[in-house]
């Protein structure tokens, strides 16, 4: 559970996400945590993953076998997703089972994604959204949603001020979420080193 935004404004993108990690009842704040920051570096993007804590190494991991995979648009996302489906079964062991009436094999995760070219989301039968403005995911995300659309359309406040408004709102009201967050900022059409 976590509460994780994407923020797309002024020609700028912002990623955060919380830092509480939660195994049923028991929570795992920062402080406990040695490896709390739940946005990593691949491709040239930023990527934060909801859902079971195992999917985090699991995708870092097979982004790092595959590297001929592409993040630069919603059809690019899809087929990088499509690709490592078939890895994230024979190497890393996934149970693609969902519902019995899904059309598709669930790959098991929610992540967003943010790079020079936007902002996307990625759910679990390898749906690909783009977003104009911003996004969230994890079980703090109604409330960062709310919040940040109270705010977006202010002058005084950037990409990374409104997603540092939605994590703080979410960790507020979500019990499965918890300060600090980890925030990265870019702008869009170059590059992020």
């Amino acid at each position: 559970m976590t509460t994780v935004v994407v923020v797309r404004k002024n020609n700028q993108v912002a990623i955060a996400a919380d830092s509480q990690s939660t195994f049923g009842d028991t929570a795992l704040g920062a402080g406990f945590d040695a490896q709390w920051n739940k946005i990593f570096k691949s491709h040239g993007s930023y990527f934060s993953i909801s859902g079971s804590a195992a999917h985090d190494l699991v995708i870092q991991a097979a982004l790092k076998k595959s590297r001929a995979l592409d993040f630069s648009s919603r059809v690019a996302i899809f087929e990088s997703f499509r690709k490592l489906h078939p890895k994230l079964k024979e190497e890393f062991f996934l149970k693609p089972d969902e519902e019995e009436d899904d059309p598709y094999e669930s790959s098991q995760l929610t992540a967003l994604i943010a790079n020079k070219h936007g902002i996307f989301g990625v759910y679990s039968l390898r749906e690909v959204y783009e977003y104009a403005r911003f996004w969230a995911i994890g079980s703090g995300h109604d409330y960062a949603l709310g919040a940040m659309q109270a705010v977006y359309d202010r002058d005084d406040l950037s990409a990374l001020d409104i997603a540092r408004i939605g994590v703080e709102v979410g960790c507020t009201f979500d019990i499965s979420s918890s300060l600090p967050m980890t925030e990265y900022l870019l702008d869009l059409g170059q590059d992020d080193d």
